[in-house]
């Protein structure tokens, strides 16, 4: 079973190494399972983490109680007998300022983090002691000298909320709001372990419309390519000789040839052009105006649009249930949400409801009248409103809503690949018949 040292305040707490105060060790299957045990023995440690092969025979090989406690904080043993102490957690470098301008974790980091603090807090370690012992596991450097800023803004008397928006790479606008729900609530705990399932639920829900997408994706590219090398290098090479045998060569074959000596004669031409135009859309897709007519073309799609509108609506209400949730006021939680729809044209809704309800006015009416949000969702707001208990009545909702997105994804990646292949069959149906037409002329001209 592994072994975890943890560091007390004050002394009486003995080691089996015979270090007493200040350090010593517990066995536990997890980290979580250990901070447990030390709370059940009415214990509360100051840091709490596993010890390596390293640091275990450093206090055995300790000449004394003192080096064993300095081994047990960290230290490693000199070449003489002694134990040189840890480098201090607080000690940010410069080359790790520098990598603060980047998101230090991903988005599953992000989660994993919030989730491991919650499990802190709610065990009934002081914040502080939390974040240092999270600090201490396993990170890279960045996300060390990330924490190690974190840390140092509490310190001086920022709160959790403050000092994680000043990584804002890192930890988005909706994570910082609902701690700072949690703070001024005073169940971080809480509010953590929520934010912590809404962070997972959307990394898993990404990951879904990842996968769903890249097969098609595939799927499109090797029928593009494939057909590009059969236009330009196969169909030539068996029209070839017939050139000079047929007066006119059917339309389909005049088109194939046609395709076939512009990509062969302008390939150079060609390939900077699709770059360019890749680049058209992106910065296009950025800008307002034609960003706001693309989400609208998009949600009138027949299958893609309605996979598109599931997905925002399902992400939509889980955050705006955990928000709401968490205590934060209906007007600047749906204002948080709608950087988690991903389409411009229902953010604009969701801006129009804002200011309606605003002026006094419900939440249900100006989504009704959009057309874009589910009936469902409609009226479940529209009761939750009603009754008191919109933070219960969307959590519910959220979990049909996510159900709903899964079937949908479903649906997209069975009816995809069907209509990829019809297109297939119909382009190569097309190159056949080029070169079937010509060979049948020229065996009547010769018959």
């Amino acid at each position: 079973m592994p072994t975890f040292r943890y560091t007390v305040i004050g002394s009486g707490h003995g080691t089996k190494n015979g270090a007493s105060g200040g350090a010593a060790t517990v066995e536990a299957p997890d980290r979580t399972a250990a901070i447990r045990e030390l709370l059940r023995r009415g214990i509360t440690p100051t840091a709490v983490e596993p010890m390596g092969a390293t640091t275990m025979q450093s206090v055995k090989s300790a000449p004394n109680a003192a080096d064993a406690r300095a081994a047990l904080r960290g230290g490693t043993l000199s070449r003489n007998g002694g134990i040189t102490p840890a480098t201090p957690l607080a000690t940010v470098t410069a080359d790790a300022d520098g990598w603060l301008h980047r998101a230090a974790m991903s988005r599953s980091e992000v989660a994993s983090f919030i989730r491991e603090l919650s499990t802190a807090v709610q065990a009934g370690l002081p914040l502080m002691q939390g974040l240092r012992t999270i600090a201490r596991q396993g990170r890279v450097e960045v996300q060390k000298a990330m924490l190690n800023s974190v840390i140092e803004s509490v310190e001086r008397g920022s709160s959790l909320g403050d000092a994680l928006a000043g990584h804002r790479r890192t930890f988005n606008e909706l994570t910082v709001n609902l701690v700072r729900a949690g703070e001024a609530s005073g169940k971080l705990g809480e509010v953590l372990q929520q934010a912590a399932d809404l962070l997972d639920r959307d990394v898993k829900l990404r990951r879904s419309v990842l996968a769903a997408t890249l097969y098609p994706m595939i799927l499109a590219g090797l029928i593009s390519v494939s057909v590009v090398i059969v236009v330009t290098v196969i169909v030539p090479n068996i029209l070839k000789p017939l050139a000079g045998k047929i007066v006119k060569m059917p339309l389909p074959t005049r088109v194939v040839q046609g395709v076939a000596e512009f990509v062969s004669g302008y390939w150079w031409v060609i390939i900077p052009a699709l770059v360019g135009v890749v680049y058209l859309i992106i910065k296009m897709y950025r800008t307002p105006g034609p960003r706001m007519w693309f989400d609208t073309t998009i949600l009138r799609l027949p299958i893609l649009g309605r996979l598109m509108r599931d997905v925002a609506v399902g992400r939509f209400t889980r955050t705006l249930g955990t928000l709401v949730s968490a205590g934060i006021p209906a007007v600047a939680a749906l204002r948080i949400t709608k950087g988690t729809l991903g389409n411009r044209q229902m953010e604009r809704v969701i801006d129009e409801v804002c200011e309606q309800v605003t002026g006094g006015k419900t939440i249900a009416d100006p989504m009704e009248k959009s057309g874009l949000f589910p009936p469902m969702l409609v009226q479940i707001i529209n009761l939750g409103e009603r009754s008191g208990r919109l933070d219960q009545m969307l959590n519910q909702a959220a979990d049909a809503f996510e159900d709903k997105t899964e079937t949908s994804l479903k649906l997209f990646t069975t009816a995809l690949p069907p209509v990829l292949v019809v297109v297939l069959a119909c382009v190569v149906g097309f190159i056949v018949l080029s070169i079937l037409l010509p060979l049948l002329s020229a065996q009547e001209a010769l018959g």
